[in-house]
């Protein structure tokens, strides 16, 4: 029983140091040189954008097993275990990473992941790689404190405004949404309106 639990748990472990590699180096270190951080480059332009959930299936259903099977062959039922905790925390964070961009966080943990991972949207794609945890973050020495947030007006997520357009009370202290920028007017009507 010890080890299935401990199996689980390094399993889950092992996700998060696989979120913040393939993050880090696929995602962005690929500049778009392979499907996975095309993917994710379309995701920082538009926030409200998620690959079809339909290949994230896919890819776990082609890990899993290869998980499972080298697990089993290096230690038994505890390496199936293994890969069962993997693919659970994967799970959530594919639930928490898309509540991130499209629900208001409810508790200390979300409102923590929350400014962790849109400063890194926002502020410095180069920092704050893990989603769910900082812990390989501040192992690799990527992982950059975040003040009060500054959210471009056209990346704002639903959430975080209320009905009149302003900022949630609840969410003051921690974002500001940058001002729009009025669009530049060709030079012959500005001389035109003088």
């Amino acid at each position: 029983m010890v080890a299935h639990l401990m199996a689980a748990l390094l399993g889950g472990a092992t996700w998060t140091l696989a979120e913040y590699l393939m993050h880090r180096f696929d995602g962005h270190e690929m500049k778009g040189r392979t499907h996975f951080s095309r993917q994710h480059l379309k995701h920082h332009a538009d926030i409200l954008w998620f690959a079809p959930t339909v290949e994230k299936v896919r890819a776990a259903a082609v890990v899993g097993p290869v998980l499972g099977g080298l697990g089993w062959w290096a230690v038994g039922a505890p390496g199936l275990t293994f890969a069962a905790g993997f693919l659970a925390v994967y799970a959530a964070y594919e639930v928490l990473h898309r509540r991130i961009h499209t629900h208001a966080p409810r508790t200390a943990y979300g409102r923590w992941a929350c400014r962790h991972h849109l400063y890194h949207h926002f502020k410095s794609p180069r920092a704050n790689h893990g989603v769910t945890v900082p812990v390989w973050d501040w192992v690799f020495r990527t992982l950059e404190p975040v003040g009060q947030l500054k959210v471009p007006a056209k990346q704002v997520m639903p959430w975080l405004l209320d009905a009149d357009g302003e900022v949630r009370a609840a969410f003051r202290a921690d974002y500001v949404v940058a001002a729009r920028r009025a669009p530049r007017r060709p030079a012959e009507d500005v001389r035109a309106a003088a």
